[in-house]
């Protein structure tokens, strides 16, 4: 199995809001009651795998441990991005659309992370879940440039199934979670209470407020 961050040496994430909890605010008119009902579905009612065979979903979940690491949560606390992607697959859901030859969803998931664990094993001898996080990082930007043995991805596009299918539904999954909204410091839902104050660095009094400056990304200014 591949090395966690903190094996890596790398500093648990820290953010400007590390006491603020949105859920202290749902009794709150931050939350109604239909809010609640989806909120409390999203935390209590994680579905069981049942899309994926048992190799492939903990392959897709080292994928997503790799692109949204959660070093500063337990197992029990971690978003599992994964599960919600397996139970829309299930389900057959997705936003109705896809790019001219491209598969279903289900298939381009199938394809998509077979693809990944064949580079892993042409390029290393070995599959992804067993690389270091520096060699499935370097592997995935590969995957997003389209640096891959194209045979093994049976017609779908390696960089658009990277960024169009996988990355946009893990993201969209991940900032939908409650934990999320607590590391970005978001009130929740626009719904019932609204935002009035939307300028930069401007806040309405209920919002959250940095406890310290938000980290640099490396790089830039």
């Amino acid at each position: 199995m591949a090395e966690t961050d903190r094996e890596h040496g790398a500093s648990p994430f820290r953010t400007p809001y590390p006491d603020y909890r949105v859920l202290e605010k749902w009794a709150s008119p931050s939350f109604n009651e239909q809010t609640r009902r989806v909120v409390a579905d999203r935390l209590e009612n994680v579905p069981e795998r049942r899309f994926f065979d048992e190799e492939t979903y903990a392959l897709l979940r080292s994928v997503i441990d790799c692109i949204l690491p959660q070093p500063e949560r337990s197992d029990d606390e971690r978003i599992p991005v994964e599960a919600w992607i397996d139970a829309q697959l299930e389900a057959g859901k997705s936003n109705g659309t896809r790019y001219a030859g491209t598969p279903t969803q289900r298939e381009a998931f199938r394809r998509g992370l077979a693809g990944i664990d064949h580079e892993a094993r042409h390029r290393h001898g070995k599959g992804f879940r067993d690389l270091s996080r520096q060699e499935q990082h370097a592997l995935l930007k590969c995957v997003d440039e389209g640096d891959v043995d194209g045979s093994a991805w049976k017609g779908l596009e390696p960089k658009r199934f990277f960024r169009s299918i996988l990355l946009k539904e893990a993201v969209k999954i991940y900032y939908a979670h409650p934990a999320a909204w607590n590391e970005m410091g978001f009130g929740g839902p626009a719904a019932p209470r609204g935002y009035l104050r939307l300028g930069p660095d401007d806040r309405d009094p209920w919002e959250a407020r940095e406890d310290r400056a938000p980290q640099k990304v490396r790089g830039l200014p």
